[in-house]
């Protein structure tokens, strides 16, 4: 976490209560769905899949702590590790390992500008630039508030 500046008190506290939430309380690193809805579409377009429906959607669909969905995230984590875990779902698979799977949340979490969210204080806008909507969302505050609790932040 520290590699990644998730590293002042309200960071930690977010990125917690959003592995809990998307690992669903760290029992998955691999999305329980098929992935298909990934697949074609505007949504997998958005992800960089193939507007076919040749399986892009499966073989990208979320991995990891944070489940690190599409082939864009697939490729751009692949680059900064130096690893390629794109070009066949047994690599792509390699993400549940519990090294990868943590530091691929690490890497997705201050990629896509977390840290200066959680910094915000404001659940909302992180849940959102992690999951594209509020799914979970209520789970997650409940989760923030316990690791903000053990964490010794006020509300």
């Amino acid at each position: 976490m520290a590699q990644y500046d998730i590293n002042t008190p309200l960071r930690i506290a977010y990125f917690l209560a959003t592995i809990a939430v998307e690992s669903g309380e760290l029992k998955y690193s691999e999305e329980i769905a098929s992935g298909a809805k990934y697949d074609t579409g505007k949504l997998a377009k958005r992800l960089g899949n193939t507007p076919q429906a040749d399986g892009d959607g499966q073989r990208y669909k979320g991995r990891g702590l944070i489940q690190l969905t599409g082939r864009n995230n697939y490729i751009a984590y692949s680059k900064h590790v130096g690893y390629d875990f794109y070009s066949s779902t047994e690599r792509a698979r390699n993400l549940q390992k519990p090294g990868n799977a943590t530091r691929s949340a690490c890497w997705y979490w201050k990629a896509h500008g977390l840290n200066e969210l959680a910094e915000r204080d404001n659940p909302r806008e992180v849940r959102k630039r992690v999951n594209g909507g509020y799914n979970g969302y209520d789970q997650f505050v409940i989760y923030l508030m316990r690791a903000k609790q053990e964490l010794g932040i006020s509300n």
